[in-house]
């Protein structure tokens, strides 16, 4: 099974530069998980929606990097089922020409 989280967009702090630890910036995040649906056995989207935007206003991150490794580990620590992930943070608006973003993918052998 496939959970597809597309434009998960909020606003948060983050970032290095002076104004981005005083003003929340507006990010978009994508989340692809996979996992085995069997028995009724299941992630709710909504709670892994939820965790996202809470645990990036929470944590209020200074590095991008930081906030994509954290979020892979706490996601897989929640929701346990989760075999392959794939991350991307965009931050739309702190470049005027372009979205920037990193990704990664995590693999999970339980």
């Amino acid at each position: 099974m496939r959970i597809l989280i597309e434009d998960l967009t909020f606003e948060t702090i983050l970032g290095i530069l002076p104004h981005e630890r005083t003003t929340p910036q507006r990010v978009r995040v994508e989340c692809r998980i996979d996992y085995t649906y069997a028995d009724g056995r299941f992630i709710n989207y909504a709670d892994v929606a939820d965790h996202i935007v809470d645990t990036m206003q929470k944590m209020q991150f200074d590095l991008i990097e930081t906030a994509l490794e954290t979020l892979g580990a706490t996601l897989h620590e929640r929701f346990g089922l989760i075999e392959t992930m794939e991350l991307t943070i965009r931050k739309p608006d702190i470049l005027p020409h372009c979205t920037v973003g990193i990704s990664r993918r995590f693999t999970f052998t339980d």
